[in-house]
């Protein structure tokens, strides 16, 4: 069997178990990028070479979990976000294309301020706490999280991209405000889909992911905003800002929340799908 011959199969495999053409492409791709280091490129001028023994049999194995409902990110342990590549278990969400969206944005916002001292909560995998220290000029990151288990691979994906952020263990619904404010930037992606929406998702996201970072209870959607905004209040210098990923459901209810709690010039904004999805705020 050939490269090509292989890819082909495969990639039948995936879309007769409802996969999408373009997903199951781009799964078979990852797939021999993580068994062979294989490019785009490689994998047209290997087409016509046989397929080893090893990769046929590994890919094929690799396809069975993927339709078994295992996220590839956790077949390979590495997921890709905004240009590097992080570290990734079932400790730890996969990191999504919007909370690169999220990065982008502040990274804009800041793009000619250097120095400035940014906290990112709930920082699972370290996604973002990394990304901004690697495009904001000289920032000091900070970052916290919950799960020792999430800093662990946080603390390795820092080590890894060179990247200098201060990780610490801390629960955000109980975390001690400071005295006085001393960051600039605070930024958060936490926990917002409700605990009714799961029948709506998908069976590799339920059966797999960590539901501690990704739910709330139904009566308490805001839970997490509630907390995140008394701890930004406190903990940010004047006309700092406060950037959340937020769930669409409830970006007018969340508005009025950080409105009460005395944030100016708060802005929904949306994602490149049109969704309502994050919200910056300012200190006062």
């Amino acid at each position: 069997m050939t490269l090509s011959q292989l890819i082909a199969t495969q990639r039948t495999r995936l879309t007769s178990a409802g996969i999408a053409e373009g997903e199951a492409q781009a799964l078979v791709r990852e797939i021999l990028l993580r068994l062979k280091g294989y490019s785009n490129t490689d994998i047209a001028y290997h087409a016509s070479d046989e397929a080893t023994e090893y990769l046929s049999t590994h890919t094929a194995d690799t396809v069975s979990r993927i339709i078994d409902g295992e996220p590839v990110q956790y077949i390979f342990g590495m997921a890709h976000f905004h240009g590097m590549e992080l570290h990734v278990s079932p400790d730890v969400l996969i990191p999504r294309p919007e909370t690169s969206e999220l990065v982008d944005l502040i990274a804009d916002h800041y793009r000619d301020t250097a120095d400035l001292r940014v906290m990112d909560l709930c920082t699972g995998s370290g996604c973002i706490a990394i990304a901004l220290s690697r495009e904001l000029k000289f920032a000091r990151v900070s970052a916290i999280d919950i799960s020792e288990a999430a800093l662990r691979i946080a603390r390795q994906n820092a080590s890894d991209l060179k990247a200098l952020v201060d990780f610490s263990l801390m629960d955000i619904l109980k975390a001690q405000v400071p005295a006085a404010g001393e960051y600039d930037v605070i930024v958060s992606n936490p926990p917002y889909i409700c605990e009714s929406e799961k029948s709506g998702m998908e069976k590799n996201v339920l059966d797999h992911e960590p539901h501690t970072a990704l739910f709330v209870p139904d009566s308490d959607p805001l839970l997490f905003y509630r907390h995140i905004s008394l701890y930004a209040r406190r903990s940010l210098t004047s006309g700092g800002t406060l950037w959340l990923e937020i769930n669409p459901m409830h970006a007018d209810a969340l508005r009025r929340l950080l409105e009460a709690d005395g944030w100016i010039d708060v802005n929904i904004l949306r994602d490149t799908a049109g969704r309502e999805r994050f919200t910056v705020a300012q200190q006062p």
